[in-house]
């Protein structure tokens, strides 16, 4: 078809009366140009046709295998082919009279050969990378920065291709003669080997998953793990605010991963208040009697005073001064109230640790700890159920006869001074 183009086009100028020598140009350049607006039109064309029929029928499938050849756009690259055969293979036959700008061409068109390679094959990788992530393996065992580092390898070797050919030259030699450049490469892609070298002991080690909660303070990161790269971890805080760390720095530098409480049976509360320990005293009998209506302890008292009668008449103590053998305290008996409130309260996982112990008494009072796990995990459930524990244990301190310690405010001081 563009040998009977050119042919007329070169009996026209001929009969309009040109040089033998713009006759050639004439004709074969318009034949020419005609060979690249044909190619770019069968493109088109076969763009249109796949649009209408073969995407209209994957958008409608229920396989997602399709979908993501269709999102990481493997088709259309595919595509681009046409117009480079299209013109590669009619140009020698158009060009006839220009043998070097048909050599230029050629090599022009080769050169787009590889590059149009490379888009495919890093297209390919894509859907295979995509593919993966649909299955949970991938939240534990990312690929992405594997696949980065793949295109990064796909693309130097299409260029050193690229180079190769116009230099007339073979690849390996090309790749001998990057020796020079070695130190440099190095330099340019420092990051990108730190990261690849970060994203392989992350994976072999299992340090880190997307959707791990991590917190990283020298970044200022504190919220979920939502992308893994070759160069980069991506963490969502809690104020929606997205934090960027280097992938290296994950090795190199410590942070907390909260995965193992997420995997657990529960999320730790551990807490405090201050009492004030001169509210602390040992029971008087109408104290223990009153103590007794509060129905989670009122075993735990009456078994709790059997113990200690038959203890202090077995050593003949004399029990008429409080300080002499065992007696309950006030904090004892609210120790064990804290206890028994926390195993009745469905919201504690009673199968973790369950403590309430005494710390170091500081000149703030003593503090009374709780330690135990919350059965819900979910941030906001968990801090719900921290806050009603809390509320309840401060409503009960003055019930046990205790005080929490409280550092006296200006409204404190007033209430003194109005009294005297």
């Amino acid at each position: 078809m563009f040998k009977v183009l050119n042919h007329l086009l070169r009996d026209l100028s001929s009969n309009i009366g040109v040089s033998e020598k713009y006759t050639n140009l004439f004709s074969e350049g318009i034949t020419f140009l005609a060979l690249i607006i044909f190619s770019i039109l069968v493109y088109a064309l076969v763009n249109l046709i796949l649009k209408k029929t073969l995407f209209l029928y994957i958008k409608k499938s229920t396989s997602k295998i399709d979908d993501i050849i269709v999102e990481n756009k493997l088709i259309l690259r595919i595509c681009y082919l046409i117009p480079v055969y299209l013109i590669d293979a009619n140009a020698k036959s158009v060009l006839i009279s220009f043998p070097k700008f048909y050599n230029l061409i050629h090599s022009v068109l080769e050169a787009g050969e590889i590059f149009v390679f490379m888009l495919i094959v890093t297209a390919i990788i894509s859907v295979g990378t995509a593919i993966y992530n649909t299955f949970d393996i991938s939240k534990s065992r990312p690929l992405k920065g594997f696949a980065q580092v793949l295109k990064i390898i796909v693309y130097a070797i299409g260029v050193l291709a690229i180079i190769a050919m116009f230099q007339g030259k073979d690849l390996g030699s090309v790749f001998l003669g990057l020796g020079a450049l070695s130190a440099v490469a190095m330099l340019v892609f420092k990051d990108p080997i730190l990261g690849f070298v970060g994203g392989i002991q992350l994976s072999i080690n299992d340090m880190v998953h997307i959707g791990d909660w991590i917190v990283m303070d020298k970044h200022g990161a504190d919220g979920n793990v939502i992308d893994i790269s070759l160069t980069t971890v991506k963490v969502q805080n809690w104020d929606q605010t997205i934090t960027t760390i280097p992938t290296y720095s994950m090795v190199s530098e410590s942070f907390i991963n909260w995965r193992g409480m997420s995997e657990s049976g529960g999320r730790r509360i551990k807490r405090h208040i201050n009492i004030d320990m001169e509210s602390v005293v040992f029971c008087t009998s109408e104290m223990l009697d009153r103590f007794k209506k509060y129905q989670l302890i009122h075993d735990y008292i009456v078994e709790k005073e059997d113990t200690i009668a038959i203890y202090n008449k077995k050593h003949d103590i004399d029990t008429s001064n409080l300080i002499n053998g065992r007696h309950q305290t006030n904090l004892g008996v609210f120790r064990a109230y804290l206890r028994r409130y926390l195993y009745a309260n469905p919201n504690i996982n009673s199968n973790m640790t369950m403590i309430v112990r005494h710390l170091q008494p500081t000149e703030k009072g003593l503090p009374l700890e709780v330690y135990v796990f919350s059965a819900n995990k979910d941030w906001e459930a968990y801090e719900d159920i921290q806050s009603d524990i809390f509320d309840h244990i401060v409503a009960a301190v003055p019930m046990f006869d205790l005080r929490i310690f409280q550092v006296p405010t200006g409204n404190t001081f007033s209430k003194l001074v109005n009294r005297n």
